[in-house]
């Protein structure tokens, strides 16, 4: 029998992340998902998409740290399978401030784990799809964000720009592995209903920013994990270094 394709979901064990490993999960991938700190989410995760008889395994790894990537992605070879789908989804916000009063360690944070960790993850990810160095090709999907266009002034510029960055990076990259078996592309969510806004200090960001979307409503991780799982899709097969918005028309 042979073994189904992996799916390695970053920052999997919250939010976006989450509602994307399940979805793949029912979908036929084995998936493997990586946290930071929250071990006791990753696992629920798990046992959600065990329990709806998929497979599924937490890894701990934070992805502002090489070494951690490293590790991780030996973790991922150990498994019986081969990786088809690398979803670079996680990613820091911070605390509401004005440009003038960023601190040097937290834009260093914010690019080292919104941008670099992306980068490591393709890398290494693409080092094991690549047709030319004997993979079976694969898709990469990031996460960008609408405030790569809106640039959220006084709130959290330094996001806005590493976003921006992944927008520029999902096209390049797709350029350069387009003839290797990869697909590269992006989704850009709007106002999602999740719990990183908790983590920027702005836990009500989503229901308060509601009214100013065309569609009057925030948008759900799940709504958002599905236009991820159609770019992971062979319906989008022909799809490649494209950043799609779901932002509800904002």
């Amino acid at each position: 029998m042979s073994q189904p394709p992996i799916a390695l979901v970053t920052g999997g064990s919250r939010g976006i992340g989450a509602a994307t490993a399940k979805i793949l999960a029912d979908q036929g991938y084995k998936i493997v998902l990586s946290f930071a700190s929250n071990q006791q989410a990753a696992e629920v995760v798990v046992a959600s998409i065990m329990e709806q008889g998929g497979q599924a395994r937490a890894v701990q790894a934070d992805v502002s740290s090489e070494s951690e990537i490293l590790s991780l992605f030996g973790l991922v070879d150990q498994e019986t399978g081969t990786l088809s789908a690398l979803i670079n989804n996680a990613g820091i916000v911070d605390q509401p401030t004005s440009v003038a009063d960023m601190s040097y360690e937290r834009l260093e944070r914010m690019m080292s784990t919104n941008i670099i960790g992306s980068f490591l993850c393709a890398r290494e990810a693409i080092n094991r799809m690549a047709v030319s160095k004997g993979g079976e090709g694969g898709t990469i999907v990031n996460l960008s964000s609408a405030a790569a266009r809106l640039g959220s002034p006084h709130q959290y510029v330094d996001y806005a720009a590493s976003k921006a960055a992944i927008d520029t990076f999902t096209k390049g990259l797709a350029l350069e592995v387009a003839d290797d078996g990869i697909r590269v592309n992006a989704v850009s969510p709007g106002i999602i209903e999740t719990d990183i806004h908790a983590s920027g200090g702005l836990p009500d960001r989503a229901r308060d920013m509601a009214s100013s979307v065309p569609m009057k409503r925030s948008g759900t991780a799940e709504e958002v994990a599905r236009a991820i799982a159609f770019l992971v899709s062979a319906e989008s097969s022909y799809t490649t270094g494209t950043v799609l918005d779901v932002t509800g028309g904002r």
